[in-house]
């Protein structure tokens, strides 16, 4: 059972349901083939029935942690510090990014945009779900737009989401991991004749790594 006092703790964003953190290269998007440390916090309701970390959903299985040590561990490894879930937003991520700047390094977040943004970051990766969509402040913010594409209505998602970020937002179509063999080309076909949108693969996935 967590303590009231902890409860008071997380809801201000000095702990965090941790469920993971470990160095590796980033394996999507722009950033891909980079190395950088990630942390992974519990808890998220947006219920993607493909997500492949599905044991991040439920914030009470995961510990408390204070942010001191998540920013402590994560200052040995990276100038580049990727927050991810989950879904992150879910916490006031203010607390953690300060501390994170003050050690002088480079913040990124993967977010659905579902709950409103908190926290300083150098590059927001937006991928939005049908299930619960981004709050409208977030769009003019991202940095790329990354939407994930288990079947062909996914390009109309994709087209009605790209219609509401800036024009220098970079615009990723991935396949569900899944069903990549099936909506690769696909992708690849979209691709050519939308050359607006670029093609990001779990590059992680194929080298085997976290």
């Amino acid at each position: 059972m967590v303590s009231e006092k902890v409860m008071d703790l997380v809801g201000k964003g000095l702990m965090l349901p941790l469920m993971e953190e470990f160095y590796t290269i980033q394996g999507e998007g722009y950033h891909k083939g980079t190395a950088a440390y990630f942390i992974r916090v519990g808890g998220c309701d947006v219920g993607c029935h493909w997500c492949d970390v599905k044991e991040s959903w439920n914030a009470e299985t995961h510990p408390p942690t204070a942010i001191e040590r998540i920013i402590d561990n994560a200052s040995k490894y990276s100038n580049i510090i990727v927050i991810t879930g989950g879904e992150p937003l879910t916490w006031d991520m203010g607390p953690l990014t300060s501390g994170l700047k003050n050690k002088n390094l480079q913040i990124h977040i993967e977010t659905s945009g579902a709950y409103p943004l908190t926290g300083k970051w150098d590059w927001i990766c937006l991928s939005p779900k049908k299930n619960k969509l981004p709050k409208n402040k977030i769009y003019a913010l991202a940095n790329e737009l990354k939407i994930i594409v288990y079947n062909k209505h996914d390009f109309i998602f994709a087209e009605e989401q790209a219609a509401q970020v800036s024009e220098d937002c970079i615009l990723y179509l991935q396949p569900e991991w899944s069903v990549r063999d099936k909506m690769v080309p696909e992708i690849v076909d979209y691709v050519m004749k939308n050359p607006k949108w670029k093609v990001s693969l779990q590059t992680h996935k194929y080298l085997n790594i976290p």
